[in-house]
């Protein structure tokens, strides 16, 4: 006799495997026909109606009816993400904390900027997480289930544990982050480095989507961080602190840096170095595109000018390290490309050693400013994503789950269903 158990356990492994493809092809891709997953996860039609009817009792997709397609045969219904189930996203940074509530899709329901008199400690960032997380749900006229938070931190985070293990300009040392948020919400929490995930969020779902060789950029009021993806795997790094990118040399006998060396990149194209000369304390995204695309100061078009030439020569020499297919630029980074996009298209393919440019594109970050969000939503959601049932259990639970980090780690595509 055959055994039982060992049938038992593969067929849930498939049920399992099977669910978490077919949510995160909703989750990636948006609403779908039960015919379309049905072809795109290789499955047949009952064992994609059985687990549609187990997503949509399980809270987290549900049904709306097809629009008339004048064919032959009933219309198949299309299944969506539940996009009321959220998580709250955090960005600390130097003078403010921003929070959201994005839903399954990427859905960004609400967003706050809470500023601060100076740079927050981790407690009080939290803190202000929490509240404002309530603020915004307080005023939600949906009711959403928030299942898990995500933190996109500007500083070293160890993957093991989402423990901040320097943030420099954050003044953090040593902060175990995650475990600080899950305490404080009762909800699992995650945390990692903000460029990454910045880069798992424009991966995922912008300019760096279905794309294997990408160099991220993001530029925030901490400075510049980045993150790397090769061969369609992102670069991780022995501590996880892969790719710090804001700290490449790039001007001898430079500005001190935070991490202790002179001229790197993040010291020689700033943020504040731009609010300088627009004589500015702080500045929302928006406002910066305004007045770096519009008439502009001779001050500022010479400072505009200088840190465009420095991020082109550094970005000459990312291409010759990664020959990436595209770099794409976050943050107020993406403001300077926008004021001179040719300086980019045409000067830093110039600036690289030639072979490794030939295929190089450049964008901006599609995601704009909820890039860090989505990005911090995306790895808190990877659980749920990778066992909806078994995760969305461990949501209801009265007692509060620890601290994780993300399987972030991956940048994948929906993963392949298993047959049946």
């Amino acid at each position: 006799m055959g055994d039982g158990g060992s049938v038992m356990a593969g067929n849930e492994d498939t049920r399992r495997q099977n669910l978490s493809a077919l949510l995160t092809n909703l989750h990636r891709d948006g609403p779908r026909s039960r015919a379309e997953l049905t072809r795109l996860l290789g499955l047949n039609r009952s064992t994609v109606s059985a687990l549609v009817g187990e997503l949509t009792a399980l809270g987290l997709a549900y049904e709306t009816a097809p629009a008339e397609s004048g064919g032959v045969g009933r219309p198949s219904p299309i299944v969506h993400a539940d996009d009321t189930v959220s998580i709250i996203a955090v960005n600390p940074d130097l003078d403010a904390v921003t929070v959201a509530l994005v839903g399954l899709g990427g859905i960004v329901h609400d967003r706050e900027r809470v500023a601060t008199q100076g740079v927050p400690t981790a407690r009080e960032a939290v803190e202000l997480a929490r509240v404002a997380a309530e603020r915004m749900r307080a005023r939600a006229a949906t009711t959403y289930r928030v299942v898990a938070v995500g933190a996109a931190v500007p500083g070293l985070v160890r993957v093991d544990d989402g423990t901040v293990v320097l943030a420099p300009h954050l003044g953090w040392r040593d902060e175990p982050f995650a475990a600080m948020l899950a305490e404080a919400t009762g909800l699992p929490a995650v945390a990692a480095n903000d460029a990454n995930l910045a880069l798992l969020a424009e991966c995922s779902r912008g300019a760096g989507r279905g794309l294997r060789d990408v160099v991220y950029l993001n530029g925030s009021p901490s400075g510049i961080g980045g993150g790397v993806l090769v061969g369609g795997a992102p670069l991780v790094g022995t501590q996880g602190f892969g790719a710090e990118l804001g700290h490449t040399l790039v001007e001898r006998g430079g500005l001190a840096c935070d991490c202790g060396r002179m001229g790197c990149l993040e010291t020689e194209v700033h943020l504040s170095r731009l609010l300088a000369v627009l004589g500015r304390d702080a500045i929302d995204s928006d406002e910066l595109d305004r007045l770096l695309t519009g008439p502009r100061e001779p001050a500022v078009e010479a400072e505009v000018d200088r840190q465009i030439g420095v991020l082109v020569t550094a970005l000459a020499g990312l291409v010759s390290v990664f020959n990436p297919e595209r770099i794409v630029l976050g943050g107020f980074l993406g403001s300077l490309f926008d004021a001179h996009p040719e300086r980019f298209l045409q000067g830093v393919p110039a600036a690289s050693f030639a072979p490794l440019a030939a295929r190089l594109t450049i964008e901006r970050a599609r995601l704009r400013s909820r890039v860090l969000l989505v990005g911090a939503a995306e790895a808190a959601f990877r659980r749920l994503l990778d066992d909806p049932a078994g995760a969305s259990a461990l949501a209801g639970a009265s007692t509060p789950p620890a601290a994780t980090t993300p399987a972030a780690a991956s940048i994948p595509a929906a993963a392949p269903a298993a047959s049946t």
